[in-house]
């Protein structure tokens, strides 16, 4: 595991199912199409996977926008799927859809709830290599996020959302969850600049509240290898719970002192630990 606080180096000890094919390839951030991006690296004679990336609730895609210039710039085909936080079983199968369009070996990658998501659309694709999570769920069978985040404490999040209660066409209702704007920056991105996260917080995708409490039904990184940026800061999930499933999947493990957006505050050490895990697995 690699410890690290303020960004250095410390210690060093080792949804929907129905989703259209036109919103799966919209969804694609920067990299254009799915195959365009592994056809112009495999014309270029690269062997490297293409990298897609899964956000979690109260984000978008352009919460990878950081990690996704850096990936470029070392050459990676990149893809940032539009995750529909519906729940874990309709986004998984939304996301396969990406990963069907996607020709060759492929590293996923799961931010908070996007770790539900690529731990289930991934279970028995062969052509993902690895999975990476960062400061996200690894559940297992039977676990739903809303029951890890309780299992140990820390978690600020109950009192920083925001439900909204809507009817659905059926005549059911059904609650999406907000994180409150004025509670955003301290709650969800604390070490993300203030005007930076004021847009976050704008732009915030809501999850079904239903989402957080489906149990998941399958567990990629049983069999596929796994690596995980765990958040000491964070006040979403809280660091006991991260470290527990982190441990618990014998993930390749770097900790580092930053909140639940480490992707927006830290995006080359997430960018190094995907590219970390491109490169052992492609050997």
């Amino acid at each position: 595991m690699v410890s690290i606080k303020g960004g250095r180096k410390r210690v060093v000890t080792v949804a929907a199912a129905t989703l259209t094919a036109g919103l799966a390839l919209g969804a694609f951030a920067l990299g254009g199409t799915a195959n365009g991006a592994t056809g112009n690296a495999a014309r270029a004679g690269h062997a490297k996977p293409t990298i897609v990336l899964e956000h979690g609730a109260f984000a978008d895609g352009s919460s990878w926008n950081g990690v996704v210039t850096a990936l470029r710039a070392d050459g990676y085909p990149v893809v940032a799927a539009a995750n529909p936080l519906r729940g874990p079983a309709s986004d998984a199968a939304a996301l396969r859809t990406v990963l069907d369009h996607i020709e060759g070996p492929k590293i996923l990658v799961g931010h908070s709830y996007g770790g539900d998501v690529i731990s289930e659309a991934a279970t028995g694709d062969a052509d993902v290599k690895a999975l990476v999570y960062v400061a996200a769920f690894l559940p297992a069978p039977g676990e739903s996020a809303l029951e890890l985040t309780g299992k140990y404490p820390g978690s600020t999040l109950p009192d920083a959302l925001d439900p909204v209660t809507f009817t659905q066409p059926d005549g059911s209702t059904a609650t999406d969850l907000y994180i409150r704007q004025d509670s955003f920056h301290h709650q969800f991105a604390a070490d993300v600049p203030a005007r930076q996260a004021a847009l976050m917080a704008a732009e915030q995708r809501p999850i079904a509240q239903s989402a957080l409490e489906e149990k998941a039904t399958s567990a990629a990184w049983q069999t596929t290898p796994s690596w995980d940026v765990v958040t000491t800061q964070d006040l979403n999930i809280p660091v006991a719970v991260q470290r527990f499933m982190a441990a618990r999947a014998h993930a390749h493990t770097t900790e580092v002192a930053a909140s639940h957006s480490v992707a927006v505050s830290h995006p080359k050490l997430v960018a190094d630990v995907i590219e970390q895990a491109a490169r052992a697995t492609s050997r």
